[in-house]
């Protein structure tokens, strides 16, 4: 059983089993022995078998346990972080929250590709003449495409774009033909790197880079400074990275000694330079961000890319908080409005949720790193519930959990960090149900504009996912909120706090 690991016991009891601060040591799964039913901790072991190499004086992991008979306070718990290290940087002024949007769910949804050409044989990383290939049409990452991301992210206000598929060694990348594949400075002809940067830093946005390594984690270490460098001399200062394969050297795997050493070298080495890490299919995190906060974000659980594979189940949204999300925060990448994938052909899958529950994400799912992962044109078509998205913070100075059971339903309330705006998201899973809870977080004595997004009257995330109704009006603490959620539906609700203008014109909450 991977950590960490949400129970609850038959009289109510809720346990929560997991570590903090892994550093220099093995990933530590649970095994259960089904004849005593007791858990044993079971270390990842490396190609030779060995669970781990220690010289004294050294540390071990902690091993965290939370008891509580109210859910709200397994998520409020901040034990997984606090048994980190404090911060090990002196400046962190170069790190900051990012929403953004990305040419991304393009090929994660089989509607574009990452590769150039579908012709593999003739492709060979540095050396490949272009002119003697034929492009096979779909390529997302190119000059056009980049460049209508970035106008509509500069237009709504985002901060950057991430552009998976720009660089050369997607042809073969999970072929495995050889222990390297991508040098991570090599652009696609179609890519014009310095332009699109140049376009970008125009329009007031940044490009976010991304590095695939296809879990040849050797050769990304001999290319790091290289590629870090490469991005500072371009504007980039974040980075997705990526471990999809069998790592190599061969016989390591992802949760080992080796490999976990490797991911924080990775972030270690990223702050020399000033660059911010989002690693997918690295190890679950135990609260490193604490110690390295250039670490922004995570994914290692399923994400909303599995919607367009096998798809998540509705409850996996209420669930991931009491696990994934209690070691970090996580890129969920959330937003998808076109949740039936009607672009496609045929059967596909589809996201099994509600639009007014992919905002909810937005609140429920805490990172500093949030993308609006949908095409711009599913944005545009409804641009009043994008509006959330939009007005939705990145970091808070408090979050309050009001309705919590695993697996059931989740309703959060966050304050904006350095104002007196909050914002609240609530889901549930394949059940429909009602919300209902009280302001009495609100400033005594203030007035806020409510505005909620929640799932139409004829809602529902397999027959009408796009039904929803737009409410807004004046609240102060004393107000309370009912809000109907469908099967695997949601809400959000923005609190900004109301000038004299807007008492003149918006009414009272009813």
């Amino acid at each position: 059983v991977q950590t960490s690991l949400q129970m609850k016991t038959a009289d109510g009891l809720y346990i929560n089993l997991h570590e903090a601060a892994l550093v220099d040591y093995s990933c530590m799964h649970l095994n259960l022995d089904d004849k005593n039913l007791i858990f044993e901790s079971w270390l990842t072991p490396d190609a030779k078998g060995d669970k781990g190499y220690m010289q004294a004086p050294c540390r071990s992991p902690w091993r965290t346990v939370i008891v509580s008979d109210d859910a709200r306070d397994i998520l409020a718990s901040k034990l997984t972080l606090n048994l980190n290290e404090p911060c090990a940087y002196e400046d962190v002024s170069w790190i900051k929250p990012v929403k953004y949007i990305g040419v991304w769910w393009e090929m994660i949804s089989g509607k574009s590709s990452w590769a150039y050409t579908d012709d593999v044989y003739s492709v060979k990383l540095g050396e490949t003449d272009y002119s003697k290939t034929k492009p096979n049409g779909r390529h997302a990452a190119n000059n056009d495409n980049v460049k209508r991301y970035i106008d509509f992210a500069s237009l709504h206000g985002f901060d950057q774009v991430l552009v998976e598929g720009w660089n050369e060694g997607w042809e073969d990348w999970f072929g495995h033909s050889k222990d390297y594949v991508f040098d991570f400075v090599t652009p696609y002809p179609d890519f014009d790197l310095k332009m699109l940067n140049a376009y970008a830093k125009a329009k007031g946005v940044k490009l976010m880079m991304h590095h695939e390594t296809s879990a040849s984690a050797r050769n990304y270490e001999r290319h790091l400074d290289t590629a870090y460098q490469f991005m500072v001399d371009n504007g980039y200062d974040a980075v997705k990275s990526g471990y999809v394969g069998n790592i190599i050297p061969r016989g390591e795997h992802h949760y080992g000694q080796w490999m976990n050493d490797h991911y924080l070298y990775a972030v270690k080495k990223a702050a020399d330079y000033k660059i911010c890490v989002n690693a997918h299919e690295a190890v679950r995190p135990t609260g490193l961000c604490r110690t390295y906060p250039n670490l922004i974000g995570n994914e290692s659980a399923r994400g909303t890319e599995y919607e367009a594979f096998a798809g998540n189940k509705p409850f996996h949204t209420t669930l991931l908080p009491f696990t994934r999300l209690i070691g970090g925060p996580m890129d969920y990448t959330p937003g998808i409005f076109d949740t039936k994938l009607s672009f496609l052909q045929g059967d596909h899958s589809f996201v099994r949720t509600t639009l007014a529950k992919q905002l909810a994400l937005y609140v429920t799912m805490y990172s500093p790193l949030q993308m609006a992962a949908d095409f711009p044109e599913n944005y545009e078509r409804h641009l009043d519930a994008f509006q959330f998205i939009k007005d939705v913070a990145l970091d808070w100075d408090d979050s309050k959990y009001l309705e919590a059971e695993p697996g059931d339903y989740i309703t959060v309330a966050r304050k904006a960090k350095g104002t007196d705006n909050w914002f609240v998201g609530g889901i549930t899973d394949e059940n429909p149900r009602t919300s209902t809870f009280a302001l009495d977080f609100l400033e005594p004595g203030k007035q806020y504009v409510a505005t909620l997004y929640e799932d139409g009257k004829d809602a529902d995330f397999e027959k009408n996912p796009t039904s929803y109704q737009i409410k807004k009006g004046i609240v102060t603490a004393k107000t309370r909120i009912s809000a109907k959620l469908a099967r695997s539906g949601g809400f959000a609700l923005s609190l900004i706090e109301a000038t004299p203008a807007d008492r003149k014109i918006i009414k009272k909450w009813k």
